[in-house]
Parts: structure tokens; sequence; C-alpha cells
């Protein structure tokens, strides 16, 4: 198989910490993404719901989630909604998932096709007082595009109006911020196979070489590997290219004497691992590119020390900026003086660095977290820090990928050379 099956008791245990949050006569239902359409009769790959698959497993399209605790019925708290193949769908799509491959993928007992949902709603709705529906909540959600998520929730009310609505957003966030040992398992996987993309590319890598073979070289590496590919879009810049923060076009040819940031990543099973080295093009670091480099090296330390149970990510990333300036200033990029006197905004900072330092990781490479609650053991997290001097056409970022324990961080990437005297080595064998 070209993944391990993920068992369905992390599904079960996941459901029990969202019925432990639920309050009395609670209903929930959450529904998969629909399939988007791109142009004339073509489509996108499907793409699950994160919660949807975090509750169940399932990633098919046409799939619903009922729970309901409290249900009179027993057969009535947990029902899965499943999309009926047909001899049709099956020579054109594949087969789909039998009731019986659905109730092993989620632990869910009743599985159902997904077209008696409308009709068994009112039934359930009758014994519901609160329904809690999905949203996208992500404080940088920006999504213009209406989810079957969003369109059930209009229906949902127009059809119920009486009833208490409750999002669902919140608890999720909460349930799925602190990661299951055997997501974190999960995780590695990503983060192993990503190691392996890595490797492949410091034989590769050289002056001359089209940021576009390097995404090649990394797709056939995550895929024989049993990965779906990439986490999300690869970034592979090379010179001034490393100074545009989403750089996704990789269409430039790496020159003699640049460095090349390459912020690629596999996802593993619907998991996602998420890195980023920059590595001179020729294989041998100029005195300013090490210079950079082992300034970006400090700071990514220093943030690890930062980043443990207690902290706030915003106490955490104004911490890390302080470690940021002092670098700059060492670089000769910032003047002590009027370091001192730019403010709390930190204007001469952020020109050489403007993004945060660190993001939680998970089903979605940006994953949710409960807003202003600090660190807590149990967390995935990235630490990528970064300084990028566009004068100089050099951007450095470097970025692991670390689990919060109680005593110490554990680096998920930590079998992946960072070090500027390894990768050298490596690319000069």
């Amino acid at each position: 198989m070209r993944t391990k099956p993920i068992s369905k008791e992390l599904f079960i245990r996941h459901r029990d910490k969202l019925r432990s949050l639920l309050k009395p006569g609670a209903i929930v239902i959450v529904h998969s993404n629909d399939i988007y359409p791109t142009n004339a009769d073509g489509s996108m790959a499907h793409h699950q719901q994160s919660d949807l698959m975090h509750l169940t497993g399932v990633r098919q399209e046409d799939t619903v989630l009922v729970m309901m605790p409290d249900a009179v019925e027993p057969t009535e708290r947990e029902i899965l909604f499943v999309r009926e193949t047909s001899d049709e769908i099956a020579v054109w799509e594949g087969q789909k998932l039998t009731k019986d491959q659905a109730r092993e993928a989620s632990g869910i007992e009743r599985i159902e096709w997904t077209q008696g949902f409308d009709d068994l709603l009112p039934r359930l709705m009758v014994q519901a007082e609160r329904v809690y529906l999905a949203t996208n909540e992500h404080p940088r959600s920006a999504c213009v595009v209406e989810t079957r998520n969003d369109r059930f929730v209009k229906e949902c009310r127009g059809r119920f109006p009486l009833h208490r609505y409750e999002r669902l957003a919140p608890l999720m966030h909460r349930i799925r911020a602190i990661k299951d040992e055997e997501e974190i398992s999960i995780i590695r996987k990503a983060c192993d196979i990503t190691e392996a993309g890595f490797r492949r590319l410091l034989g590769f890598i050289k002056p001359g070489v089209g940021e576009w073979e390097i995404e090649a070289e990394l797709l056939h590496e995550f895929v024989r590997r049993g990965s779906r590919g990439f986490a999300y879009l690869p970034i592979i810049g090379s010179g001034a290219n490393a100074c545009v923060l989403h750089y996704i076009e990789n269409r430039s040819r790496c020159a003699d004497g640049e460095m090349v940031l390459l912020d690629v990543a596999a996802e593993y099973n619907g998991w996602n691992s998420d890195l980023t080295r920059t590595v001179p093009v020729n294989g041998r670091f100029t005195k300013r590119q090490r210079e950079v480099y082992d300034a970006v090296l400090r700071i990514y330390r220093g943030a690890n020390d930062l980043l443990r149970p207690g902290i706030r990510l915003s106490e955490y990333q104004k911490q890390c900026v302080e470690i940021v300036e002092c670098e700059l200033i060492g670089l000769g990029l910032i003047d002590a003086r009027a370091a001192k006197e730019q403010g709390p905004d930190k204007p001469l900072v952020k020109k050489y660095f403007m993004h945060g330092v660190s993001h939680h990781l998970g089903l979605d490479v940006h994953d949710v977290s409960p807003p202003h609650e600090p660190i807590a053991e149990g967390m995935v997290l990235t630490i990528e820090p970064g300084i990028y001097i566009r004068e100089e056409n050099l951007g450095i970022r470097l970025e692991n990928d670390v689990l919060i324990g109680a005593e110490r961080n554990f680096d998920l990437m930590e079998c992946i050379p960072i070090e500027a005297a390894e990768i050298e080595e490596l690319m000069n064998p």
C-alpha cells in the first residue's frame, strides 16, 4: 500500500475529546469539502475538510458526520454518511468506500448513504437543543469561496431557526492543537520523507540548474516514498527570489555564487511537515553568506529555547525579534544607536525580518489553535527565522518542526542537515 493505514482508534479518541466539550442537548454536523472546479469540465483534486478528517479519517467527498451524544437511540449518537457507489462511478472514478470500509476507517458503527441525510436530519434535529456547525475561523483565513459547510449553515438556520447555534471551530481548535501520539508518528514520517528529498537535492543543486528542476527532484522523491506530494506549494527561490516570502513561480536558473532558499516539505497520510533550508548553489558559502547563515541559525536556537510551555506566541515573537535585532546589528545592517530609538514596532528590524517565527502544524500547514492561549506540551510548531537583505540579493531562512515537551522540545527534523559545514560537506563529497 502507498501509506500505512491509520488506526480507527485515533479517530475514536478524537471524537471522545470533542464529546467531552459539548454542551447538553448538542448535535454536531460536519460536511466534507466540495470538489472545486477549474475550467471547462476540469476539477481540482479533492482535499478533505480538516475537522472531518480529524474526527473520522475519511477523505472521500460527499461525506457528513453527525454526533449527538444525548440521542435517545444509541444508534443515533454517531452517524457517518458516505457516498454510495455505482457501476458508473466505479468505471469513471473507481470504487468508493463500502459501509464496512467506512466503519473500519472511522470506528463509527452506523454508516448511511449520503442521499439519506436530508430525510434523517429532521428526526435528529427535534431531539437537539444546540447545533454545532463547522466554519473556518483561522485568523488568517481570506477564503472568498463558499464551502459546503458555509452553505449548510445557511440552509440549517433557515430550516430550523429556533435552535441554539454554536461554533464548532473553538472546540476543534482546542482538541487539534494538542497532538495524539499517533498523529506525531505520522508527522514524523512526513518529516522523514522530507529529509530524503532534501538530501537528494544536496547532490543535485549546482550552477545553472532550474528552480523548477529542483521542484521536480523533490516531487519524485516524495511520491516514491508514499507521500501525495508537497504539503504546500513549494518555494524555491535563488538569489533575489529568496527575498520574496511567497515566491512560488520557481522559474529562474540558479547562478554561481547565489544562495537558493528551499521552503519545501512533504505530507503523509493527510498530516504535514514544513521545512526550510538555504544552501549555496555552488556548494560553498562566501564569507558574507556564512555570516548571515550563522546569524539565522543562532536566532533559530534562541527561538527554540524560548518556545516552551506557558509562553504566548505574541510574547514569544516579541522576544525573538529582540534576538533578530542583535544579530542585525552584528551584521552591520542596523546601527545600534538607531535600534534603540526605533520604537516598539521595530521598523528597522522589519526591513530584514517581517514574518512570524512560529506557527502550529498538523492537518493544516498553518494549523489551528486556541487564540491567545499559551504554548502547551504536546503541540507541534515550526521555528522559522530568516534574514532578507534585498540590497544584497540574499535571503536566508531556516525552519524545523518541533514537538513541545515538558522538559525540552523534540526536534522532529533533527536528522536533516542544518549546520553550514555539514551542508558544504554533503554538497562536495
